[in-house]
């Protein structure tokens, strides 16, 4: 993935949904639903590292967006054209 924009759009929606599953409990009711409620114990195993890598991945494709902005815009010489 080259694109910086696919990369922020993947790290703030990865970023969201960590941070929905470790704040509330959906993750446990939809692990009752389903009967895999034993793994709720190894959740902060699992939630907590994708949450800091999905911001890590989010900081990471802001600033590569910004310098990819600020590369390819014209320098201000001051000229009136």
């Amino acid at each position: 993935m080259q694109d910086p924009k696919t990369l922020l759009r993947i790290g703030v929606a990865g970023t969201a949904l960590a941070a929905l599953c470790c704040f509330t409990p959906i993750l446990v009711v939809l692990l009752g639903v389903v009967g895999w409620s034993a793994l709720t114990g190894y959740l902060d195993y699992v939630l907590l590292p994708a949450l800091a890598a999905f911001i890590g991945l989010t900081i990471y494709s802001a600033r590569r967006k910004r310098n990819a902005d600020a590369c390819c815009m014209p320098a201000a010489t001051g000229e009136k054209q």
